[in-house]
């Protein structure tokens, strides 16, 4: 295949997938009174924002955007969150897995690999609770993780916020099944068909901003059991762990505490484009709180994490 046509057939595959993505949240809109868009600042949620732009343009955004916030967040993610809604005009609601800490709805971790990713759970359907959200839109794809392989475009959660991946209903000819009973809700996951390449091809394709945390910088770091975390307020070294300061940048963004680097001197998008093609470690490979067991996002899954 020549230059023109892989070029041309990428296009057609970016077309297809984003065409995809926008009519299941047209169908979002048009099922359910009471939607919102989950956003952790992470490239998938930036590029879901870019999506529903284009969704509802020429109008606003028609639902909230929900960022459970662990109180561990890089502060690059936080500084672009805050600007990426100010240029929008849409309403942020932030809710804090630190007043569930205070309140006694969760308990803090302890121990060496303490950390509040898997706390975020009972904030965030607390948060469904306090708004009556009937469906949380996310980022979600197939090929992140094996439990996340399992869901479907529109997954049901009973009224315990709980997933069941056997109790999902059939989705055939693109049609979606979202009537619930009182209580329940649904999880929604419009680029589920997406790869980590396919987003980074889109994000080059249509120019989309990113933290900087996702190019090549210069950070110290602590191997931390194979994973690279970054010495912050909230990750020190443990004795016999030594500070190096290395080329790193970030695959995925989430809570310090549980989210590995890699070395890379990818410095633009086409530079990450290149590296994910021939990455042959998922880009949750990096990701600590995914090590702590086999099964350990599908049990965070069936418990109502996103």
């Amino acid at each position: 295949m020549n230059t023109l046509s892989t070029t041309t057939y990428l296009r057609s595959h970016l077309k297809q997938l984003e065409s995809e993505a926008i009519y299941v949240m047209r169908e979002v809109a048009a099922q359910f009174e009471r939607p919102v868009l989950m956003f952790s600042g992470g490239k998938d949620s930036i590029v879901m924002v870019h999506l529903a732009r284009k969704a509802f343009h020429p109008g606003k955004i028609p639902f909230p955007l929900l960022h459970v916030d662990t109180g561990h967040n890089f502060p690059e993610t936080l500084a672009f969150r805050d600007k990426l809604i100010e240029s929008l005009g849409v309403e942020l609601i932030v809710r804090y897995v630190q007043d569930s800490i205070d309140s006694g709805r969760v308990q803090e971790e302890t121990g060496l690999d303490a950390s509040r990713n898997a706390l975020q759970t009972v904030t965030l359907l607390d948060a469904l609770a306090e708004f009556k959200f009937e469906a949380a839109i996310g980022g979600a794809r197939r090929d992140e993780e094996k439990a996340r392989a399992k869901e479907r475009f529109f997954s049901h959660r009973d009224a315990f916020g709980q997933w069941n991946p056997k109790n999902q209903r059939p989705e055939l000819w693109n049609l979606y099944n979202g009537r619930k009973a009182p209580g329940e809700h649904f999880r929604v996951f419009p680029i589920s068909n997406w790869t980590e390449l396919d987003i980074w091809q889109y994000i080059q394709e249509q120019n989309i901003e990113l933290p900087s945390l996702y190019f090549s910088h210069r950070r110290k770091v602590v191997n931390r059991d194979g994973v690279l975390l970054a010495v912050s307020d909230v990750v020190q070294p443990r004795p016999g762990e030594t500070v190096e300061e290395k080329v790193i940048r970030f695959r995925t963004i989430g809570d310090m505490t549980c989210t590995g680097a890699v070395e890379s001197p990818a410095a633009t998008i086409g530079d990450i484009v290149a590296e994910v093609a021939s990455a042959r470690v998922t880009e949750r490979g990096a990701r600590a709180d995914d090590k702590r067991s086999e099964a350990a996002m599908e049990d965070r899954k069936r418990q109502g994490y996103f």
